[in-house]
């Protein structure tokens, strides 16, 4: 699994795009765009902050040498001229072993094992000690944020035509999986031992900033990190099916603005304007606008303030983000300067612990493992989304009945458009491209 064919010549930004490479931590944003910026530095996030989720330390040890090509090609692009792979420093084996094999430009930088390590925001400060505006990007502080799969992706040239995901929560067998692109998540749940519960429910993404799967046939995409596989009564799930209309009875009624949700807010410790109790307390009370964007716009929806800090239980994390569009609309953005913007003193000290967010989720009883292995025998049918990626949807350049093999083109971003390629990640014949290119072997 560590061993692939070495490129002739490191990849182009042409090469990147042809190949279909987007951001493979959950964004999903062209890779070929983002490495067209200029910047001093390259950070590989490696955090991977979700509980349970294993993919990106399996791949450090897995796919090393296609991930350094990919970091050195990113770097080469770029013009940076220094490279940074932040991984949990509890994963000591990892870091042993990739630093033997670093080039002299890139260094690796231990991270605490809290949450939300991974969010490119709070890494980018821990890595070179400056902090992105707020709605700003990395490349504003003279730095790309990469995700390992992505740069794996880079140094494997070739179309991208699997994901890899951790498959956890209540399975048999927890277990990363390479997986076809367009699997349904049904038959990795097999593939991880079966469920452990008689009902279940799936969250796509991750326990933190995933969503309730609508059911069983939904399909593997480029940006999906992991399953969490919970029984259907499992409280965190009842918290992922509460209705706006329940969310914002239950917040006006119940909310005593203790300011919890505030104090342990990420981008609020990092200098944001983001309160949000202050969104809260709008459930009930009219706000200034001054209000209103401090507790909604530059709210990252890591959910820390919902499932974690919040003594009742309450819904901060959506209350912000369903107030993001009136604020939008009265343009109350944050018209600050960069050196205006300076960490809470005690941003240090106020992170959460991985430990206590699993005891507090309730995922304490599951096995926290997910050793990578190969899916197997491929699917019998795929089902390709063509909106998979940040921009446009891509348009089929296939039609129904169409022959096509693994790794063929079957849908392009049309011309100018932000979006992806993408490619057949099994060979068989087209049936339909309403929506999504399904493929039967």
């Amino acid at each position: 699994m560590n061993r692939s064919p070495r490129p002739s010549a490191p990849p182009t930004l042409d090469r990147i795009a042809e190949l279909g490479i987007v951001g493979a931590g959950g964004g999903g944003f062209p890779a070929a765009v983002k490495l067209a910026a200029r910047v001093s530095t390259v950070i590989v996030n490696g955090a991977e902050c979700e509980p349970l989720l294993h993919k990106d330390k399996e791949l450090l040890q897995h796919l090393a040498e296609p991930m350094l090509r990919g970091l050195a090609a990113a770097m080469a692009l770029t013009s940076a001229r220094e490279g940074i792979i932040g991984i949990k420093e509890k994963y000591t084996a990892v870091m042993a072993g990739l630093e033997p094999v670093l080039p002299p430009n890139v260094r690796i930088l231990p991270l605490t094992d809290t949450y939300p390590a991974g969010d490119e925001f709070l890494l980018v400060h821990d890595a070179v000690g400056r902090i992105i505006p707020p709605g700003g990007l990395p490349k504003d502080v003279d730095a790309v944020v990469a995700n390992v799969e992505t740069l794996a992706n880079i140094g494997l040239d070739r179309p991208v035509t699997h994901k890899y995901l951790t498959v956890a929560g209540a399975v048999a067998a927890p277990v990363t999986l390479a997986a076809p692109i367009g699997t349904s998540i049904g038959e990795l749940i097999a593939r991880a031992g079966g469920p452990t519960a008689d009902r279940i429910a799936v969250l796509l993404g991750g326990a933190m900033m995933g969503r309730l799967a609508a059911n069983f046939d939904e399909p593997v995409t480029k940006t999906l990190g992991g399953l969490i596989v919970l029984p259907e009564s499992h409280p965190l799930i009842e918290r992922y099916k509460a209705t706006p209309r329940q969310i914002a009875r239950i917040g006006r009624s119940a909310c005593d603005q203790c300011r919890f949700c505030t104090d342990l807010c990420p981008r609020f410790l990092i200098g944001h304007p983001i309160q949000p109790h202050l969104a809260m307390q709008s459930l009930g009370f009219s706000t200034s606008p001054t209000s209103m964007a401090a507790g909604t716009l530059y709210c990252c929806e890591c959910n820390l303030c919902s499932l974690y800090s919040c003594p009742e239980n309450l819904d901060p994390k959506n209350v912000c983000v369903a107030s993001k569009p009136a604020a939008r609309e009265r343009k109350l953005e944050w018209k600050g300067t960069p050196d205006s913007i300076a960490a809470h003193p005690l941003a240090g000290d106020r992170r959460v612990p991985t430990k206590r967010l699993i005891a507090k989720l309730g995922l304490a009883g599951f096995r926290n493992v997910g050793p990578l292995e190969d899916l197997g025998a491929a699917p019998r049918r795929v089902v390709l989304p063509l909106k998979q990626h940040a921009g446009a949807p891509a348009a089929p350049v296939v039609r129904p009945g169409d022959r096509v093999a693994a790794g063929d083109l079957v849908a392009a971003p049309a011309a100018g458009a932000l979006g992806a390629r993408i490619h057949a990640s099994i060979s068989g014949v087209v049936r339909s491209v309403d929506g999504a290119v399904v493929i039967e072997a």
